[in-house]
């Protein structure tokens, strides 16, 4: 009998570990209002992007939107980016100037 219940238990706990999301959830994506000078800006699903985001923990393989590489933030009016100028989601702090997400070309 207890050998039963001990089978039982187990399979349990083996299907919720499998259940359970490995790694921390991708970012929420939220409207884009932070202008942002980035190097570059690609797809969440290309090999630059996926590269950076398994260094920084982020798992992005539930989102399909645009992400900026090198970005930084632009302060001042008139600010020659010389790059690419986007606005995106704001990049946390821990992520640095190395990923920003959501990003949408700015037009003026």
């Amino acid at each position: 009998m207890f050998s039963k219940l001990f089978v039982v238990v187990t399979t349990v706990l083996i299907t919720l570990a499998a259940a359970m999301p490995n790694g921390t959830p991708p970012p929420p994506v939220t409207p884009p209002t932070s202008p942002q000078c980035c190097s570059s800006v690609q797809n969440s699903n290309s090999d630059a992007v996926s590269a950076i985001a398994t260094l920084l923990g982020l798992d992005l393989s539930g989102l399909n939107v645009p992400v900026g590489l090198g970005c930084s933030p632009i302060t001042v009016i008139g600010n020659n980016c010389g790059s690419t100028t986007v606005t995106c989601d704001a990049p946390e702090k821990a992520w640095g100037s190395l990923i920003a997400i959501n990003c949408l070309p700015i037009t003026l």
